[in-house]
């Protein structure tokens, strides 16, 4: 009996001992894989002030209806002179602010432009006279609205527009010119474009716009005694252009979303 409980005496210690130490061993460790930190997506930022260049072509088409001869009114409905579509090259500027919230980009614009748009009809009424037309510059000013897909902004514009237009009569024969106007015409103007940001503050772009201008009667101014006339001319405008721009103001900004 004795001899029993010091045999469990003595394997109660051993278990003790045992366990005590396995208490003080440190706990082992697997390996394991650090997160990288998670930073903000870097994407292009269209807001800020902005001036630019611009060059394209155009052409306008120039509707003509005599509205009195030499003093005497006529029907202009029965009087139909004919219609020109002459075009050309335009050359300009433009400067404007943008705004962007989230993907959504809101601006305004001016842009004026050199043109050179001519073209000339023979006159249905009038067999031995021809009607020219030209447009010599135009005004645009309009607001924006777009959608950015980071560097790359789609947008629709609309306002107000002002044509620079010279107007001529003159005999097809011998080629002098019979009379003449010069006027300034407003009217509206919608259009459409699609900008690519290549350097933080540089975009390219190109862009379509349709002017309206309605109808306009004008005094002819007459020439080598020809009859002064009055004109009814029925006027819109198309022209597509390459636009390049500078953005004052950083070109990227922080993002909208988390990325790893």
């Amino acid at each position: 009996m004795k001899t029993l409980f010091g045999a469990t005496a003595g394997l109660g210690a051993v278990v003790a001992a045992t366990s005590a130490f396995a208490a003080d061993l440190p706990m082992k460790k697997g390996p394991y894989t650090k997160a990288p930190p998670a930073v903000m997506a870097t994407v292009y930022d269209w807001s800020g002030f902005y001036v630019g260049f611009n060059a394209g072509g155009g052409s306008s088409r120039d509707c003509w209806n005599l509205i009195s001869n030499a003093g005497v009114a006529v029907n202009p409905a029965a009087n139909r002179e004919g219609c020109s579509g002459g075009g050309g090259a335009a050359v300009g500027g433009q400067v404007g602010y943008r705004y962007q919230m989230a993907n959504w980009v809101f601006g305004v614009e001016a842009q004026g432009d050199w043109a050179d748009f001519k073209g000339t009809n023979r006159n249905l009424i009038l067999p031995n006279v021809s009607d020219r037309s030209r447009t010599n510059g135009f005004g645009l000013f309009t607001g924006q609205v777009g959608y950015a897909f980071d560097n790359i902004l789609g947008y629709v514009k609309g306002g107000a527009a002002v044509v620079g237009d010279r107007y001529d009569t003159f005999n097809t024969t011998t080629n002098v010119m019979l009379d003449r106007a010069n006027t300034t015409r407003w009217g509206g103007t919608i259009g459409a474009g699609i900008e690519y940001g290549f350097a933080p503050n540089w975009s390219v772009g190109v862009e379509y716009d349709h002017i309206f201008l309605g109808n306009k009667n004008l005094n002819f101014v007459a020439a080598a005694g020809a009859p002064a006339m009055t004109h009814r001319i029925n006027q819109n405008v198309d022209i597509g252009l390459v636009k390049l721009n500078y953005k004052f103001g950083p070109g990227f900004g922080q993002g909208f979303g988390m990325m790893r």
